[in-house]
């Protein structure tokens, strides 16, 4: 599966790849429960199966996360959208787009996909209701040309949910 919203892909860089290679064997020794990388030989665009958490309003669900990394990951974000269907959740618009700063301004080379992973099962195991965002239509059709996430300015207001 692709997405509108991919990235303009220009090769990894070496240390891209080391860093992706040590994190992928990590993953297949030990992956964060609820999620299960799907394999293919790309090593730039990884798709992983979330399964919500038990006990949640998202328990016995599952979604497909596509993450595409940049030319010089970790020291830039990578780019984490949901596939359709994307799931019902005030942080999560309808193409996919998620809110959460660490995907943006609060990114750090020390995090891994293992740890973006935890963030967005966290993000999602908070949730008290099922909703799109408030501005989600709006959102959405200014999107239409396939901008990605990375090019919007988002403003993280609201950790309650």
């Amino acid at each position: 599966m692709t997405s509108s919203s991919a990235p303009s892909r220009k090769a990894l860089s070496k240390i891209a790849c080391n860093r992706l290679q040590k994190e992928l064997a990590e993953w297949q020794l030990n992956p964060p429960t609820g999620f299960k990388h799907k394999v293919t030989d790309n090593l730039q665009r990884w798709v992983i199966e979330v399964n919500g958490a038990p006990g949640t309003l998202y328990a016995n669900e599952t979604y497909q996360l596509q993450v595409d990394f940049p030319e010089h990951y970790p020291m830039e974000a990578p780019q984490v959208i949901f596939l359709p269907p994307a799931p019902l959740h005030a942080h999560i618009y309808s193409n996919g787009h998620i809110c959460l700063d660490i995907l943006y301004d609060s990114w750090s080379p020390a995090m891994t996909v293992s740890s973006i992973c935890i963030s967005i099962l966290s993000m999602l195991s908070s949730a008290t209701v099922k909703q799109r965002p408030v501005d989600n239509d709006r959102y959405v059709k200014n999107c239409k040309s396939g901008r990605s996430p990375k090019e919007t300015r988002w403003w993280f207001h609201d950790d309650k949910v």
